[in-house]
């Protein structure tokens, strides 16, 4: 049953990313349309696993020893399958809605999407190093539109 849940919470989070990724990854702009599809899909895949999450919690917090005051509880606690699995969704979920509001951020400061897609894939594989690229290079970008008075697209 834990096995079947990885394949389905991998198969959601495959299909978010690339549907996420694709206007992003085209070599002409996205349109508007484009970025609301990908956004609701990526959000209501984020809801799901969210959804998974919170089951997997509920059937199995329970069952295991450890909690979170000490590294070894934590070890202690996701010894649990159940408990690993829920854990494993947590990142999968918040990656794909930290993705979602860097894609949207970029498109709201004019960002390139060249610059873009380093930070996204660093985001679905490392989740907070990519966040942190890509608060590294919002930042340069908005300096830069303060000192050209540039409008943000």
């Amino acid at each position: 049953m834990i096995a079947a849940r990885i394949v389905i919470a991998g198969a959601l989070l495959a299909t978010g990313w690339a549907v996420y990724a694709k206007p992003v990854a085209r070599p002409t702009s996205p349109s508007p349309q484009d970025l609301v599809l990908a956004r609701k899909i990526a959000v209501t895949l984020g809801l799901l696993l969210a959804a998974l999450y919170a089951a997997l919690m509920g059937a199995f917090w329970g069952q295991a020893e450890g909690g979170f005051s000490s590294l070894a509880g934590v070890q202690a606690l996701f010894a649990h399958p159940g408990l690993l699995l829920g854990g494993w969704i947590h990142y999968l979920a918040f990656d794909l809605l930290v993705g979602t509001w860097e894609r949207e951020e970029a498109a709201a400061i004019g960002l390139s999407r060249w610059l873009l897609v380093p930070c996204l894939f660093l985001t679905f594989m490392f989740g907070p190093a990519g966040w942190l690229l890509f608060m590294a290079v919002r930042q340069v970008r908005l300096t830069m539109i303060s000192q050209t008075g540039e409008a943000a697209t």
